[in-house]
């Protein structure tokens, strides 16, 4: 079997015809594929994709969407079928908030559930972010939920109806079931991390206490072939581990698989000779591919790990490359469900007028593939333009003032080209506003942006705040001084000091004018990506920048007002209070109205160019 192929002559005539589904979406560009390796049990995994059904316009490798994937998973089926193996389809949450096409409409997600639903997927689960905002919750158990009946999976994560005030699980805490061709046993969990900046109409429990449930040790009881655990939370973080500690305990030959996100990040580890977890990456860049062989059967278990084995997949979303995977052409690779959906997304965006340009953007402007601060970098440009501009007070137009963003506030790169209705919600899907205390003494105030980006934590009493969960995910499990070369999301192991991502030197070397891409190293190895792409820079950010606006020259205020967006709220205070401040949230006010998202695309409207 081939691990990895020049670009030959098929694949290069398949890259002349295959374009993207949605209007206007970059054409996909060949490169070095590597194939997949099938087993008894197979699997393809989403997370993270906040919104991105449509895929990614300007970016070819990313370019296919949520019909495509509809047709690759029933081509992948069928294959299943054939060769009387079985293919899972599994989603680990944030599907939501992100994307013009969930989050330009009124009530968000308009088309978007109706959308997603056309995707039969076997097991899902929750992510953070259909729970921060009471009515996103309400929507993902009044939509969501009934969409995937029996195959929605909510193991510590309960609703509170709003009509009646009765706790209840947000789905059912387990499923057990049967795959279609092989008739293996599957006991599914659904997880959430330690997740607690959920809205007041959910609970979760944390998987500590979980797994001491009676409920859970009675589901774990008797043996299935197979335990699958998907959920919204890091490959490498404590509570993937606290539930294969729980399974493994009683079952110790048992399978076990784990579906990951949350990080946004490629990434893939074991935690012994019969476990596997994999994280697909973020943005619907990514979609995860798991097999399994081996004796699977638990009638037939032995301790002989000899013909057991895993492998991963992480498939580039292009049309090409789903194209190549099935070994099918433009022509006969879109099914008719799979052209339906893509004409059900054409219509919504059309609907959403999410290509109307508000300008055009003059460069393109880089989240981590820049340095802080530098020409290149967003928040260079956010610091140094915007954030002066539209932090205005109308009461208080001259009043200096310290004005602060957490870096986290910003979820992708704004490329050259036209900046539109889409393009807002993409690079700031968030309801934030701008908030402020006036009057702070000014050298209490200066400090307040050191404390925030102190790799550490801020720490009073019982309270305890990770400064990191100011930054986007990706920047979790990286040191503050590491810069490295690597995907913008990809795999790093948490905790480890040399958190750096190689490009596949060997081959990539080899290959002149290779795309730029993901070149992923995880606990497994280097040869995970489906695709060999030249490495991009990756560069540690910090957790929050700030502009200082209408500070005198040569000297320094007695008092500034501290403005910042009221997301970063606890950690202002917290800072302040360290700093012997004494404020509370009754200090904090408006302090400009609008959220921040559509104070920058008010910027932008009058800025740059209308067209491009």
């Amino acid at each position: 079997m081939r691990a990895v192929i020049t670009i030959g002559s098929a694949l290069a005539a398949l890259a002349r015809t295959a374009s993207a589904a949605q209007p206007g979406a970059a054409r996909p560009v060949p490169g070095p594929m590597r194939d997949l390796v099938w087993g008894k049990l197979n699997f393809l995994h989403t997370t993270d994709t906040h919104g991105w059904l449509a895929g990614h316009l300007q970016e070819a490798q990313y370019s296919a969407d949520w019909g495509d994937y509809v047709s690759f998973a029933e081509h992948m089926r069928a294959r299943a079928d054939r060769d009387g193996v079985d293919v899972l389809l599994v989603d680990t949450g944030d599907r939501v908030e992100g994307n013009g096409l969930y989050d330009a409409s009124d009530p968000k997600g308009k088309y978007y559930y109706d959308i997603y639903r056309e995707q039969h997927v076997d097991i899902i689960s929750s992510g953070n972010h259909e729970l921060y905002i009471a009515a996103t919750a309400d929507r993902e158990h009044e939509r969501t939920v009934p969409n995937f009946r029996e195959n929605y999976v909510a193991s510590n994560l309960d609703y509170i109806d709003p009509a009646t005030g009765e706790r209840m699980p947000m789905a059912q805490r387990y499923r057990r079931f049967r795959t279609k061709n092989q008739q293996l046993e599957i006991v599914a969990f659904g997880f959430l991390f330690d997740f607690t900046g959920n809205a007041n109409n959910t609970v979760v429990q944390p998987a500590r206490e979980t797994v001491q449930e009676e409920w859970f040790q009675s589901a774990i009881r008797d043996e299935p072939d197979v335990f699958v655990v998907i959920g919204h939370v890091g490959v490498q973080m404590p509570e993937f581990r606290t539930v294969f500690n729980a399974i493994r305990a009683r079952h110790p030959l048992t399978p076990i698989l784990f579906f990951g996100g949350h990080i946004h990040v490629r990434d893939a580890t074991a935690y012994d000779s019969r476990s596997f977890a994999l994280a697909s990456g973020r943005y619907f860049e990514t979609i995860g591919w798991m097999s399994v062989d081996g004796e699977l059967r638990r009638t037939a278990r032995s301790e002989d790990n000899s013909n057991f084995s895993f492998h991963r997949r992480y498939i580039d979303n292009n049309p090409l490359g789903l194209h190549y995977h099935t070994g099918l052409d433009p022509t006969t690779f879109p099914t008719p469900h799979g052209r339906n959906v893509s004409a059900m997304i054409a219509r919504a965006r059309k609907e959403l007028d999410l290509d109307y340009a508000f300008g055009c953007a003059p460069k393109t402007l880089w989240m981590s593939r820049a340095p802080y601060p530098s020409k290149d970098s967003i928040y260079s440009w956010l610091e140094e333009e915007v954030l002066p501009s539209v932090a205005v007070n109308a009461d208080r137009p001259n009043v200096p003032r310290l004005v602060l963003l957490n870096t986290g506030a910003i979820r992708f790169d704004i490329f050259q080209g036209p900046f539109t209705r889409d393009t807002t919600y993409i690079v700031s899907p968030f309801v934030s506003v701008l908030t402020y205390i006036p009057d702070v003494p000014y050298r209490m105030a200066r400090k307040v942006l050191g404390l925030l980006n102190q790799a550490g934590k801020i720490l009073e009493s019982a309270e305890i705040m990770d400064n990191r969960f100011m930054a986007s995910p990706e920047q979790l499990l990286v040191k503050e001084s590491i810069i490295y070369e690597g995907p913008l999301s990809g795999a790093a192991v948490a905790g480890d000091g040399d958190a750096q991502q190689r490009p596949l030197r060997g081959e990539a070397s080899k290959r002149p004018r290779l795309t730029e891409g993901y070149t992923t190293r995880d606990d497994i190895g280097e040869d995970g990506d489906d695709t060999v792409h030249a490495p991009v820079s990756f560069y540690v950010v910090p957790n929050a920048i700030q502009a200082e606006v209408d500070l005198p020259e040569g000297g320094e205020p007695e008092t500034v007002d501290l403005v910042f967006v009221d997301f970063i709220t606890p950690w202002v205070l917290m800072a302040l209070r360290l700093l012997g401040g004494k404020y509370a949230k009754e200090d904090v006010r408006l302090y400009v109205e609008g959220s921040f998202t559509e104070l920058m695309a008010g910027w932008i409207e009058r800025n740059w160019p209308r067209h491009c």
